[in-house]
């Protein structure tokens, strides 16, 4: 149960911090391209990649701090750093072919399964 409560405190953090981010991010660019919601998404992959090094470089980096900033903040924050993480471990196994599946799958799946969302909701009677 504690753990579970690590994550949920880290990632209802870590939301909250993404919402305030990416929208006070996009109001100060006025422009279509959605610099916040990117810049969350590096913002994150570099977070996730300093806490997965803190970790294996500090032997007393336990588990509780990884569920609450790794699992909990950054899977809260953006899943695009877990995504991005998950790239570089196959690549560093030498998982050539895995690593392009997976990224071609998740982009392509990830798109499709959005535009088929919004599609089915179209379909759905004008009140419910």
């Amino acid at each position: 149960m504690k753990h579970l409560l690590l994550v949920f405190i880290g990632g209802g953090f870590g939301s909250a911090c993404r919402f305030l981010l990416s929208k006070w991010i996009q109001q100060q660019h006025q422009h279509p391209f959605p610099i916040g919601t990117f810049t969350v998404n590096f913002t994150g992959s570099l977070l996730i990649g300093f806490l997965f090094g803190i970790s294996a470089k500090y032997s007393n980096w336990n588990q509780q701090y990884m569920l609450l900033l790794v699992t909990g903040f950054c899977g809260g924050f953006t899943t695009f750093s877990s995504f991005a993480y998950e790239k570089i471990e196959l690549l560093k196994n030498q998982q050539f072919i895995w690593f392009a599946a997976y990224l071609i799958l998740s982009i392509t799946i990830g798109l499709l399964a959005v535009w088929l969302g919004i599609w089915l909701s179209k379909q759905l009677p004008n009140s419910l």
